[in-house]
């Protein structure tokens, strides 16, 4: 795993492999240097209401710190529980929140333009 990608896992669970570092590079380059945090939902939703004003969990959450840094936080627990519903395996719906999360870090917002680079970094890294 490359040296710009910092993970912490603070649930019980031991995480799925992922090229981590690989779609960060993919989408961010190699000198950004990312923290990403596995959470549930308790750190999700307390984060949510303070930086969002939303009272309850999110699947993702990205914090640009400066140009070339920035933290992920990907709440596990419910993104197990949509890719269930929605029938998707959770691997594949991990890589593509950490993607759309790293797009938000780069600056894009929601629309066509980062659907389409979704699609194409999803593409790259899902199987």
């Amino acid at each position: 795993m490359s040296t710009t990608v910092s993970i912490t896992n603070t649930t019980k669970g031991k995480l799925m492999s992922l090229p981590f570092g690989s779609i960060k590079e993919a989408v961010l380059g190699k000198k950004y240097y990312i923290s990403i945090v596995i959470c549930g939902n308790a750190l999700s939703r307390r984060l949510n209401r303070s930086y969002r004003s939303k009272d309850k969990p999110t699947n993702v959450l990205s914090f640009p710190y400066s140009k070339n840094n920035g933290e992920i936080f990907l709440n596990l627990p419910l993104i197990k529980r949509e890719a269930g519903i929605q029938k998707l395996k959770v691997k594949n719906h991990l890589i593509y929140l950490l993607i759309h999360g790293l797009l938000h870090l780069k600056g894009m917002q929601h629309g066509g333009r980062m659907e389409r680079a979704e699609e194409k970094f999803v593409k790259k890294f899902s199987r």
